[in-house]
């Protein structure tokens, strides 16, 4: 059948520069998250990459995704022209 064994992944850095990767695996047709920093595991019915997200978020404090566009590093001015 075809998508089973499938493997996809979620990747954000935390603070420090680190990354962590949920991967989101199917097969049989079922999907599985699990975490590559941690070996947490869970299934996911519903949005598994969402939930990957916020696993990532909740225990390892990575939200930097590392496909975003950057922002630019340049400040803003401060109020009186300091």
């Amino acid at each position: 059948m075809p998508g089973d064994g499938s493997t996809s992944k979620v990747s954000r850095w935390d603070q420090h520069g680190r990354e962590h990767v949920v991967r989101v695996e199917r097969a049989a047709g079922r999907r599985t998250i699990r975490c590559d920093t941690c070996g947490w595991r869970q299934g996911a019915q519903f949005l598994p990459w969402l939930k990957a997200e916020q696993h990532l978020t909740e225990a390892h404090q990575a939200t930097v995704d590392p496909t975003a566009p950057r922002q630019s590093s340049r400040r803003r001015p401060l109020p009186g022209g300091r």
